[in-house]
């Protein structure tokens, strides 16, 4: 059967010794979800049987270790050291292959990135590494400094035993009942750093020569292939290029390619980057969609063997595209099917518009998870790490709920009520839903974020969910609600400092005003953003104030950004930070073509403004109180800070009323669309208020 709008998507491909039914593949995710010894629970099996279920062909699941005693690359991976683990693995094999899919485990030893042990940790070479945006970070506790993580070479006996884990591992997923097994040589994981000429500096038979460096890989693919047999498919994944200097580019990447293929390997899967260099390995929003297909598609002109394509592809339209033109074999999905495990059902019904894309946050899957060493998370998806939005249910009592603020808190709030039968009203100060996620329209390589504004307004209206524009409800309109969920947001914090009324002074609101009219959201009140003169000064240390610095300098503006905190943004994603920063400094991250800043912006840390003049003369002050003046054309306030006037009334008033996202502490969309996911699941009987405020019910 052809599929009418995408034939190639959905047409089945031989990978070694099996067929897949389509292109699509979840490539390798360490969820870190597993039990504390490796072994296989129902909430990995969950995850993967869900994508299954959504109909992905071929699942390859990520970053099991081969040895828990020298490297975990997160502290709850999946292990394949023990025997006694292989039951689990073969449930979680089942599982996906009663729905139909393929699968297989990938086996990744961390080396030098090991998130566990933190110390005496292995890698190719002796190197003191410091890799901020690896989860294998190294751990500065509150009163130290970071001084990097010392690592040591592994001697030749000690590289031939784990040749032999890698190698039990693999007969231990094939025992388990998985259809193949990939070797992670990506992204400076142990084998990545035995085949980097950036990393891997042995003189001995492992380092120095291209085969050299291949040996320890292709070892591991002998020692596999002896335990296992040959007709066993064996992947490898690894990095196109690596955009470090000296590090490996495209046309060593294709000689790998030509090797792994003469050496019996089944497929290769083709990704990006070196920790050196975090951005290209994780993507951030900044990186468009399919922007490392070209290494796959080098690859490809050089072998017969399936080639996986990866990063950032969101639409099963591009997809398809990519292999119509014969770029790729299959095309690989990882944060996209944390967003939406159903992505490949919604391409098949030929229903795009209802994918959620992910938005390329990190903040979930990396940050706030994998990052501190918890199990993952997602900021579109809340069932990602808590099951109980897997299947949503009807509430035993329905309500009426008021959600006050149509950010992506407030609709996934009142989307989730309205599934569960209660009845939502959505009341929005503005006449158009989305919130501060909104300010990414306007924002060079950060629209990624109108992906979910657009899916969420879309929901709401499917759901027939109430929406009341252009409102602010009052106390005495929100009493007739049985339940308030309040998702109003922060204000702009105004210091009560000599100029701060002056007309020179704005706010990141103004800067970041969405203004593109063709957008069928687009309400036709909306004012243009504010036009800022060649000079302006930020004022914060928040995502406004980083939107609005980077909004002005891409348009060649002179940008000075003040912060009180001796670095700005060190509360931001670690992938995207080391873009911006590069951004501010004139450059550009890894791998990505749009135009530097003409102007690099000015950081002035540890300071304030004590001062604002008419003209625009600005007074900093620095913490040891001297001060200095600048001269700009406009001043933008970016700091915030809740509002929770309302809040008190309701609650003086008798009202069951709970705060969500900014208004109860400025954070992010992760925090947001949790916790109104959460107020709007606990709506049923017994509704009430606990003695700490928080929503309780039944």
């Amino acid at each position: 059967m052809t599929h009418p709008d995408y034939p190639h998507l959905f047409s089945p491909i031989r990978i070694g010794n099996f067929e897949a039914a389509n292109r699509i593949c979840h490539v390798p995710t360490d969820i870190s979800s597993a039990n504390a010894d490796g072994s296989v629970n129902q909430r990995v099996i969950t995850y993967h049987e869900r994508i299954a279920r959504g109909g992905c062909g071929f699942l390859i699941v990520g970053a099991s270790t081969p040895d828990r005693a020298t490297g975990r690359p997160t502290v709850t991976c999946i292990a394949v050291d023990e025997d006694p683990l292989i039951p689990g693995l073969a449930e979680l094999a089942e599982a996906m292959h009663r729905h139909g899919a393929r699968c297989a485990v990938q086996i990744q030893h961390p080396g030098r990135q090991a998130a566990w042990p933190r110390k005496d940790l292995i890698s190719a070479t002796d190197q003191v590494v410091e890799l901020p945006g690896s989860a294998g970070h190294e751990v500065v506790y509150a009163e130290e400094a970071a001084r990097g993580k010392s690592i040591r070479a592994m001697s030749v006996d000690e590289i031939y035993a784990l040749a032999e884990k890698f190698a039990e591992g693999a007969w231990r997923v094939q025992q388990a009942g998985f259809d193949a097994v990939e070797l992670h040589g990506a992204h400076g994981y142990l084998i990545a750093q035995f085949l980097s000429p950036y990393v891997n500096r042995r003189n001995d038979r492992f380092g120095g020569s291209f085969i050299n460096r291949m040996r320890f890989v292709l070892e591991i693919m002998a020692r596999i292939r002896h335990k296992c047999g040959r007709d066993f498919p064996i992947g490898v994944r690894y990095s196109g290029e690596e955009w470090v200097p000296g590090g490996r580019v495209i046309a060593e990447s294709v000689q790998i390619a030509q090797l792994l293929e003469q050496q019996g390997a089944a497929f290769v899967d083709i990704s990006a980057g070196i920790f050196e260099a975090p951005a290209a390995v994780m993507d951030p929003m900044y990186y468009p969609q399919g922007w490392n297909t070209y290494s796959a598609d080098e690859v490809k002109k050089h072998v017969a063997i399936p080639v996986i394509t990866s990063h950032t592809l969101r639409d099963p339209a591009y997809c398809e595209k990519i292999l119509a033109a014969g770029k790729a074999d299959l095309v690989g999905l990882s944060r996209q099917m944390i967003a939406d495990p159903e992505w490949a059902n919604k391409a098949w019904a030929r229903q795009p518009e209802e994918i959620r894309k992910c938005i390329s946050c990190l903040t979930g899957c990396w940050q706030e998870s994998l990052m501190v060493r918890r199990h993952m998370r997602c900021a579109v998806n809340p069932a990602i790490g808590d099951e109980r939005f897997l299947d949503i249910q009807p509430a035993s009592r329905k309500v009426k709920v008021a959600v006050v603020g149509g950010g992506p808190g407030g609709m996934e709030a009142a989307r989730i009520a309205t599934l569960r039968g209660h009845q939502a009203t959505l009341f929005e100060k503005t006449g158009e839903l989305g919130g501060a996620m909104l300010f990414s329209c306007m924002l060079p390589g950060k629209n990624k974020l109108r992906w979910y504004a657009d899916w969420l307004r879309r929901q709401v209206a499917k759901l027939s969910v109430e929406v009341r524009y252009h409102s602010r409800p009052g106390l005495e309109e929100l009493k007739g609600f049985d339940a308030v969920i309040l998702a109003t947001g922060g204000k702009v914090v105004r210091p009560a400092i000599p100029g701060i009324e002056a007309d020179v002074v704005s706010t990141y609101l103004d800067v970041l005003r969405c203004a593109v009219t063709s957008c069928e959201f687009y309400p036709a009140d909306r004012e243009p953003p504010l036009d800022c003169g060649p000079a302006v000064l930020v004022w914060g240390d928040h995502f406004g104030a980083a939107d609005a610095a980077e909004k002005l300098a891409a348009g060649g503006r002179k940008v000075y950004v003040v912060t009180e905190n001796p670095e700005f943004a060190q509360w931001m994603e670690p992938c995207h930070r080391d873009v911006l920063m590069k951004r501010f400094a004139g450059g550009n991250g890894e791998g990505l073509t749009g135009k530097p800043f003409e102007k690099p912006v000015t950081v002035i840390p540890g300071a304030t403004v004590v001062e604002i003049g008419d003209s625009g003369e600005v007074t900093l002050m620095d913490r040891r109180f001297r001060k200095t003046t600048l001269q700009v054309d406009n001043l933008i306030l970016a700091s915030m800070e809740p509002e929770e006037s309302l809040y008190e009334q309701l609650l003086d008033a008798g009202v069951v009323a709970v705060k969500i996202g900014d208004l109860k502490r400025v954070r992010n969309v992760l925090s947001a669309v949790k916790e109104g996911a959460n107020a709007a699941l606990t709506l049923g009987e017994g509704l009430a208020l606990n003695a700490n405020r928080a929503l309780i019910s039944e």
